[in-house]
């Protein structure tokens, strides 16, 4: 089965987006990009329920309380770190990677993970819909990829 049938094969999965309001002008994009893809891939938008919080830092918080509700098949954690001239930034990307990587392995659901960590505003918006693509694009399939994963029998 090639990886299109795969993402297509059932469209009734529930996803829940957390998206960081830090940085709207990239999460924004970020989040464009995500509904576009899922709704594309048969997601319908009644199934699909988008929560913001103020930043990334709050992103693993909120996609835990998502995923307790018990209501989504996989979660999309959208943000945008930019590097400033302090070490804050270093803080926030690990602890961010480090929660989001955490619930996914523990919890019942995969968790994507769509947070640009980027040098500067341009890689950040070429990241969110410019030459490199869209991050939230590519989070959208491959949260289907795992919840078919997830939802296959390997007996």
């Amino acid at each position: 089965m090639n990886n299109q049938q795969t993402l297509t094969q059932k469209s009734t999965a529930k996803i829940g987006i957390v998206v960081a309001d830090f940085n709207e002008i990239v999460t924004s994009r970020l989040l464009e990009g995500t509904l576009s893809e899922l709704n594309h891939l048969g997601i319908q938008t009644k199934d699909i329920k988008v929560v913001h919080v103020p930043g990334a830092f709050e992103l693993p918080r909120a996609a835990k309380r998502l995923m307790e509700t018990e209501l989504f098949d996989g979660i999309i954690a959208l943000g945008a770190v930019i590097r400033g001239e302090t070490s804050h930034y270093d803080y926030v990307c690990a602890e961010t990677a480090k929660g989001l990587a955490e619930l996914s392995l523990q919890g019942a659901n995969p968790v994507m993970f769509g947070v640009l960590t980027t040098d500067n505003i341009e890689q950040a918006l070429n990241r969110s819909g410019g030459k490199g693509g869209n991050k939230g694009r590519d989070c959208a399939q491959g949260v289907l990829q795992m919840i078919n994963l997830d939802r296959r029998d390997f007996s």
